[in-house]
C-alpha cells in the first residue's frame, strides 16, 4: 500500500529534519527498509536523509516537476521499501504565492499523505491548539493526521498543549520532546552543514534516533503511515526511452565527487547511465589529472570550504584546462562553476583556480541567489536549442566578477532568479557551460539527453 508519511511543521528550523533522520534511523534498527525523499530543492538534507537511510534520497519539487514526474518518482524510488519518509520545507502553507502552490500541503495531496506536524512550543499552551486549527481548516484536504511538540519546558506545559490538542482538533499526539542541550548539527548559511563535512556524522545520527525513540511513539506513527491509499500513475513507454548508444560506443562522462563536490540529484547520474554513458567518478582534491573522457559534469557543492586543497592540486587543475581548450564537452553548476574561475576570494585570501574562465569568484556573507529560476534559452549553445525555457534553482553566496580580459558569451536570459548578474547566466566557453543554476533531470530530461550527445559527439571526432 506504498504507507508514507510527511514530516511537517509550521516554519523552517523547528525540527523536521531531527525528526525525519531519527524516524528513518530507528525503524532502520529494527530492519525496515525506509525510503527517504526532501520536498523541495534542498540537497544539503537530502544528503543527510541519504546517509541516515543508506539509500538515495529523492527531491520532489512541483516547480522543478510536473504532478506526473512527482508521482512516477515517489513510485519508482519508494519501490521495495516498507515506508517512505518524506520530509517537507519551511512552513506547511509556505509556497510561490497567494495559492501556496508548490508548498509541503500540495504535495502531501498530490502524493495523499497523512502529514505528522512538529509545532514548537516555546512559551505558548493553548494557543498551540488555535494554531493548529487553524491548519486544518486553512485547507481540509490535507490530511494532519498526528502532532509532535518540540522543545517543550516541562510535564505541565506537555500535559496542557496535548490536552487542548486532542480536545478542540481531535488529533493524537505522537511525541514529546524536552528542549535539548545537545546539538549536534550546527548551521551555516541557510542550512545544515553538509553531513560529508562531519566529522562524526554517524554520532550524529545515532543522537537522532536516542532522542526519537525516547520521545516518539513509532508504533503509532508507522500505523499511521499505513493508512493511506495506493499511489497510481499513467503506464510509460520505456521503449521510447532505451539506450541511444550500448556496448563499446558508450561515451565516458566524468564527475567530479569529493568533499568541494558533491551535489548531485540521484536522477541526473542515472539518467545518464541509463542512456548508455559509462560514469567516471573524480576527485579533485586527490587525483593527479583528469582521466581520459568524452565529457565532464562537475556539480555543486561549497568549494570555498576545501579552497587550499584544490588549489594545492595544481596538476589536476592544469590537465582540466588543457582538456577545456582542446573542446572537452564541459557542463558545471554553481560550485562547479566556480571551480572553473580564475580565482576564488574566501577571507581575504585568495586561491587560484582552473582558470578555464575569465571570472573571478567572491564569497560574500550574504546569499547573492537563493531560491527557484527560470532562465530562457537566447544563444547558441552545445546543450540547449535556443527558445527552450529551463527551470532550475540557485543556491549561492559567490558573486561572480568578469576578469575583461576577453569577450564572453552567456547562454541565459534570467527571467527568475539572480544568476551571475540578475539578467544572465550561463557562460559559454569552447564546449563548456557553467552556471549557477542547478537543473533537475527528472523534471528537465533535455539535460542528460544533450550532454550525454556531447560526449558521444565528441568521441567520434
Amino acid at each position: 500500500m506504498q504507507p508514507r508519511i510527511i514530516i511537517a511543521a509550521l516554519r523552517g528550523g523547528a525540527g523536521k529534519t531531527m525528526v525525519s533522520l531519527g524516524l528513518i534511523s530507528a525503524w532502520r534498527k529494527k530492519g525496515s527498509r525506509i525510503a527517504p525523499f526532501k520536498k523541495g530543492p534542498d540537497f544539503i538534507d537530502a544528503g543527510w536523509l541519504t546517509f541516515a537511510a543508506d539509500r538515495s534520497s529523492y527531491n520532489l519539487d512541483t516547480f522543478l516537476m510536473n504532478s506526473e514526474q512527482v508521482l512516477e518518482s515517489f513510485i519508482l524510488h519508494s519501490n521495495k521499501a516498507d515506508l517512505s519518509v518524506i520530509e517537507g520545507n519551511r512552513g506547511l502553507y509556505d509556497g510561490l504565492d497567494l495559492d501556496g502552490r508548490c508548498s509541503t500541503a500540495e504535495l502531501a495531496k498530490l502524493l495523499k499523505t497523512p502529514v505528522l506536524i512538529i509545532l514548537d512550543v516555546t512559551m505558548t499552551t493553548r494557543t498551540m491548539a488555535a494554531v493548529l486549527k487553524g491548519c486544518q481548516v486553512f485547507d481540509p484536504d490535507v490530511n494532519i493526521a498526528g502532532v509532535i511538540l518540540n522543545r517543550v519546558a516541562g510535564s505541565r506545559q506537555e500535559t496542557l498543549i496535548r490536552t487542548a490538542v486532542e480536545k478542540y482538533c481531535g488529533i493524537p499526539v505522537v511525541g514529546s520532546v524536552p528542549k535539548l542541550k545537545e546539538d549536534p548539527f550546527p548551521e551555516r548559511h541557510m542550512g545544515l552543514i553538509p553531513f560529508q563535512e562531519r566529522d562524526h556524522a554517524e554520532k550524529a545520527i545515532l543522537w537522532t534516533r536516542e532522542t526519537v525513540k525516547k520521545n516518539l511513539d513509532l508504533d503509532e506513527i508507522w500505523k499511521m503511515a499505513h493508512r493511506v491509499v495506493r499511489l497510481e500513475t499513467l503506464p510509460k513507454d520505456r521503449e521510447s526511452e532505451s539506450r541511444i548508444r550500448r556496448g563499446h560506443d558508450a561515451p565516458r562522462i566524468g564527475f567530479i565527487r569529493d568533499r568541494s563536490f558533491w551535489f548531485y540529484y540521484p536522477e541526473n547520474l542515472k539518467q545518464l547511465e541509463e542512456l548508455g554513458a559509462v560514469l567516471v567518478e573524480i576527485d579533485a582534491i586527490s587525483d593527479s589529472e583528469l582521466p581520459p573522457l568524452d565529457a565532464l559534469y562537475i556539480g555543486g557543492g561549497f568549494p570555498e570550504t576545501q579552497a587550499q586543497p584544490l588549489a594545492d592540486n595544481q596538476s589536476f587543475r592544469n590537465s582540466l584546462r588543457e582538456e577545456v581548450e582542446n573542446g572537452l564537452p564541459v557542463y558545471a553548476e554553481c560550485g562547479g562553476f566556480m571551480y572553473l574561475g580564475q580565482s576564488l576570494l574566501v577571507n581575504d585570501m585568495t586561491y587560484p583556480m582552473v582558470g578555464a574562465l575569465p571570472v573571478e569568484f567572491i564569497l560574500q556573507k550574504k546569499p547573492q541567489g537563493h531560491g527557484y529560476t527560470i532562465l530562457e534559452v537566447d544563444s547558441s549553445n552545445p546543450y540547449y536549442p535556443v527558445g527552450e525555457t529551463l527551470k532550475g534553482h540557485e543556491f549561492h553566496y559567490s558573486k561572480a566578477v568578469l576578469t575583461g580580459k576577453e569577450d564572453v558569451d552567456f547562454a541565459f536570459k534570467v527571467s527568475r532568479g539572480n544568476g551571475i548578474d540578475g539578467l544572465r547566466d550561463g557562460i559559454l566557453k569552447k564546449n563548456v557551460l557553467a552556471t549557477y543554476t542547478h537543473i533537475h533531470a527528472a523534471g528537465t530530461p533535455l539535460w542528460a539527453k544533450s550532454l550525454f550527445r556531447s560526449a558521444y559527439d565528441h568521441r567520434e571526432k
